[in-house]
């Protein structure tokens, strides 16, 4: 038994030596690291691998620039690259606000990525925890001791009772006073928010983020294109922080999904082969999000071990594309279709043909897939589907999904919430 873990996962990536391809964003990311000033937005559409390359960007902000010379950029990394101490947040459904999302860093105790592990214990001591991997000298925060000779208490960080944002003030300016410039010596601290587009109302967020930028703290989003437009409406010069720092992640190239299977095969230490042909259709039904190469991946490993062989070829690749068409395999994408159509066979219909649809033309470049319902509604007449504006309320609905979302600025215009779902639909049997 081969382990698919191995060469494959379905979760965020970490390890530089797992990651593979977007040069040029890595060329984006370090010029937004090494700027002094400016907010770090990296966005786009689900399952393209914005969380992966965040975690990158941690890497770096914390001295480690393996990915960078592994991407050969070696000449762009500056002779003092700017380092943070590095603040690593994931949003949830629960955060409904950003008062909500500032109480929750307030009280995060993560002992390796938490706002709360960096902040003085109320003027006494607080004992902080070593990195387990130090990698040339990028460890974030080592012992330390609050009180020490040379620091007041008066600046220590101070809970405001009721007032979570001066809280919060309060926890990133002790932060910044006695860790960044004092103990540490860092160049500034680094808050990065995953799934930033979970939160439901952001009202506040980019005011608050506007004000506390400085050369001394820097914030980084990740999240679908639209998050930044709610951030620039907050407030207006949050357009002019994004200068040097929006990144826009897209699909990746058939090259470079190809490399995430030769990446594997490398980690699989050579028990593992994919034939050259095998490769190419995976990139090909991929489309270049590199969250369904990796599943791809791990199906047709895990099919090898039951065949007891190392090579995945045609047939064996064969055998997982009919359990995908058959809904024998990805169980939480197969739950979702299920839930998505109910047992209505004219709504399968419908969203067989709303994901086989050409993708439309998109607008603030969020390179986002749009679909037209008067463009299914011809199709399904032509199958026989009836009412079709009947069947549509169960795709927006929140209680099954929803899978896809209306464009308020185009009527009868739709986007697939999940690129990666849409894939999974095309490839399923009917």
């Amino acid at each position: 038994m081969i382990d698919p873990e191995a060469g494959f996962t379905s979760d965020v990536i970490r390890e530089p030596q797992r990651f593979v391809g977007r040069t040029a964003l890595i060329r984006d990311c370090i010029r937004a690291l090494n700027s002094s000033t400016g907010l770090l937005a990296v966005y786009g559409k689900r399952g393209v691998g914005k969380s992966s390359l965040l975690r990158q960007i941690q890497q770096m902000a914390l001295g480690d620039y393996t990915l960078a010379k592994q991407a050969g950029l070696n000449q762009e990394i500056p002779n003092k690259p700017r380092r943070y101490l590095t603040v690593y947040y994931s949003c949830d459904s629960m955060i409904e606000t950003g008062t909500n999302l500032l109480s929750r860093m307030c009280n995060d105790q993560d002992e390796e990525d938490g706002l709360l592990r960096l902040v003085p214990n109320d003027g006494k001591q607080l004992t902080e925890f070593t990195r387990a991997k130090e990698v040339h000298g990028a460890a974030d925060l080592k012992v330390v001791r609050w009180g020490a000779k040379g620091i007041e208490s008066s600046k220590y960080a101070r809970v405001v009772e009721d007032d979570t944002v001066q809280t919060f003030r309060n926890f990133v300016n002790a932060i910044v006073s006695h860790q960044v410039k004092t103990r540490m010596k860092r160049d500034g601290l680094l808050i990065l928010l995953d799934e930033f587009d979970i939160i439901k109302n952001k009202s506040g967020l980019g005011s608050l983020i506007k004000s506390l930028t400085s050369p001394n703290l820097k914030f980084g989003v990740c999240g679908i294109g639209h998050d930044l437009m709610d951030l620039i409406e907050d407030h207006a010069s949050v357009d002019r922080l994004l200068e040097q720092g929006a990144i826009h992640v897209r699909p990746m190239t058939q090259v470079e999904t190809e490399e995430i299977i030769e990446r594997a095969e490398t980690l699989f230490r050579g028990q593992i082969a994919f034939d050259s042909e095998v490769k190419n259709k995976i990139s090909q039904a991929s489309e270049g999000y590199p969250y369904f190469t990796q599943l791809l991946g791990k199906e047709c490993v895990l099919k090898a071990n039951q065949y007891g062989t190392g090579t995945i070829d045609n047939k064996i690749y064969s055998m997982v594309i009919d359990d995908i068409k058959n809904g024998r395999t990805f169980s939480t994408l197969e739950r979702e279709y299920r839930r998505t159509i109910g047992s209505s066979e004219d709504r399968q219909m419908l969203l067989h043909l709303l994901a086989e649809q050409p993708e439309e033309d998109t607008i603030f470049d969020e390179d986002v897939g749009r679909v037209l319902l008067k463009t299914a509604r011809k199709d399904a007449e032509g199958l026989d589907v009836q009412y079709v504006d009947q069947l549509v309320p169960r795709l927006l609905d929140h209680k099954f999904g929803p899978v896809l979302v209306r464009i308020p600025e185009r009527p009868g215009v739709y986007e697939f919430v999940n690129p990666v779902f849409r894939l999974y639909v095309r490839m399923r049997h009917f």
